[in-house]
This record gives C-alpha cells, sequence and structure tokens, in this order.
C-alpha cells in the first residue's frame, strides 16, 4: 500500500479505496475532505485509471492547482499534467471549444465577463426605453443568472407565471423580454457569459448523445470537490456524465455553503442518495445527510426542452 494511504485515518482511507460506486463524502471543515478526493485521484492513477479518463471538479483554480501538484508528488508530474482537473467553467468551456459546431458557435466563441454581461444588458435596456433606475443592470443580471443556474431557457422563462409574478412584484415586468434579446445578441456575437458555459454544456449533452457517450467513456471517474457549493445546472451536468457508469465521488459540507448567491443548492447533497442507488456501507467516508431533515424534490428545476 502507498506511503500516503497510512497517512489518512480509517474513515479516509475506506474512502480513497472505495471504488465501486457513487461515493458521498461528508464531513466538516479542516476534517480532510479535499485530502481525500486528491489521494484517491493518485490512487485510480496507480490502480488501472490513464490520467485522461479522470475527471476532477473544483471550484477555484486556486484549489484545482495545488491538488494536481499534491497528486504529482505521489504519481509523477508526467502523469498528474494529464488529469482533467480544473473549475466547472474552464473545463466546460475546454470542452464546448472542441464541440463548438453543434450548438451553432465556432471554437473560437468569446467569454463575456461579468463586466460585459452587464454592458451588454445596459444597452438592451436603454434600447427598450426602459428606466434604469427601475431596470438596474446589476439587479437583472441577477436574475439572468439565476434562470441560466437551473436551466430555464428564455422561452421557458417567459411561459413561467412564477417567475413573471416574480419580476412584476419587483416592478420589473419587461425581464422575460429582456433575457431574450440577451440570449440572441450573445448568440449573435459569437459570446457565452460564464453561466452559458454551464448551459449549453448541458444543451450539448442532452441534444448530441453521441457526444455524451462520447465523454461518458472518455471520463471513467468523476470527482467533485465542495459539492454544497454547485448550482442545479452544474448538478445536472455531473448527473448526465456519470448516470450510467455511476463512478462518481463528491465530497462537501453539507453545513457550509459559499457560493449561494451563485445559486449553490445544498439540496444537491441531499438529492445525490435519491439519484445514486447505494447502500450506507457504499458512503465510507463519514455520514449521510439525515434525510428526515430535509428533503429534495427530484422535480425542482425540471429540466426544460427548449433553448429559446
Amino acid at each position: 500500500m502507498s506511503d500516503y494511504i497510512e497517512e489518512l485515518n480509517e474513515s479516509q482511507r475506506a474512502a480513497v479505496l472505495y471504488g465501486d460506486g457513487p461515493s458521498l463524502v461528508i464531513a466538516g471543515a479542516g476534517s480532510g475532505k479535499t485530502r481525500v478526493l486528491t489521494y484517491k485521484i493518485a490512487y485510480l492513477l496507480e490502480n488501472g485509471y490513464n490520467p485522461w479518463n479522470i475527471l476532477a471538479l473544483t471550484f477555484t483554480n486556486k484549489a484545482a492547482r495545488e491538488m494536481k501538484e499534491r497528486i504529482a508528488r505521489q504519481v509523477g508530474e508526467q502523469r498528474a499534467r494529464f488529469l482533467w482537473m480544473g473549475t466547472f467553467h474552464s473545463v466546460f468551456s475546454r470542452i464546448l471549444r472542441a464541440e463548438a459546431s453543434h450548438i451553432g458557435f465556432t471554437s473560437q466563441f468569446t467569454i463575456y465577463d461579468s463586466a460585459d454581461s452587464k454592458s451588454l444588458i445596459r444597452s438592451i435596456i436603454k434600447e427598450m426605453g426602459l428606466d434604469e433606475k427601475t431596470y438596474k443592470p446589476g439587479s437583472v443580471q441577477a436574475r439572468i443568472s439565476n434562470a441560466k443556474n437551473h436551466l430555464v431557457s428564455p422561452s421557458g422563462y417567459a411561459a413561467n407565471k412564477e417567475a413573471y409574478e416574480g419580476d412584476l412584484a419587483a416592478k420589473m415586468p419587461a425581464i422575460r423580454d429582456i433575457y431574450s434579446r440577451y440570449w440572441e445578441r450573445c448568440r449573435q456575437a459569437g459570446a457565452m457569459d460564464f453561466d452559458d458555459l454551464l448551459v449549453y454544456t448541458y444543451i450539448l449533452f442532452r441534444d448530441f448523445p453521441d457526444v455524451l457517450a462520447r465523454y461518458r467513456e472518455q471520463f471513467r471517474y468523476v470527482l467533485v470537490d465542495e459539492y454544497q457549493d454547485t448550482n442545479y445546472a452544474q448538478h445536472s451536468i455531473v448527473l448526465q456524465l456519470t448516470k450510467e457508469n455511476q463512478r462518481v465521488c463528491v465530497v462537501g459540507d453539507d453545513a457550509q455553503s459559499i457560493y449561494s448567491f451563485r445559486g449553490a443548492d445544498i439540496d444537491n447533497i441531499l438529492y445525490f442518495t435519491k439519484i445514486y442507488p447505494f447502500h450506507p456501507d457504499h458512503c465510507p467516508c463519514g455520514q449521510q445527510p439525515d434525510r428526515k431533515e430535509r428533503t429534495a424534490d427530484p422535480q425542482r428545476g425540471v429540466l426544460r426542452e427548449g433553448t429559446g
């Protein structure tokens, strides 16, 4: 057994060595969750997995870089450098550039940052003759972002009575029209904002089964750090990639979420145990969430047909 395995306590070791199905690692801050993920990847590399067959998703470039450095110390830099490891957005932008023609873009599509996005929204508000004091670009941007994080297309948003009533209550009934124009203007410009990197990856995998099958075959094991910080779109893409082969390991702290402003949904951890049929002994590094306390709704954020 590799030396680094000896550094782990009993429950951490069990989580690293377990590879027969989905695993959910729940533990508090400072308990070594990320180390479990790091050592699990090293263990997979030492036991038959090629680096390009492992997809590891994180929330910051710093976390991905540090994990890859730690893995390199265990298995060598040459092997570690070929891992598919990075933030959701960086990994999915890489996939989208390779598959751009399927979704009506070129591989050279532009990625709009928050300032670019807000500037375009401001110009649309002005074109529509709306009052910018009521339709604050930042507020409009947040509502569009929230829709995308829940995989709601412009047409889906326009048809959503609850969304319209919320906008009406906020004195912004034209949000659905702004969203529709914003979507079309981005496409005309050959541009995606950060949320689109998730939305279009989901659409790509949903509408092109052959492409999804190819990436499912490539990513034989998928691992996700800080799973409590995933939003519905991120959670759905992980499910697309892993529902069939069940080789997925997610780690998180169900008492802590720092990305709620980006639509992070703690129910993703609770919903995990409903999606992947596994028994308590298949969750070797700690406890499963208390499903009596909170119950995830399998129909929340129903996958909407139509991309606007």
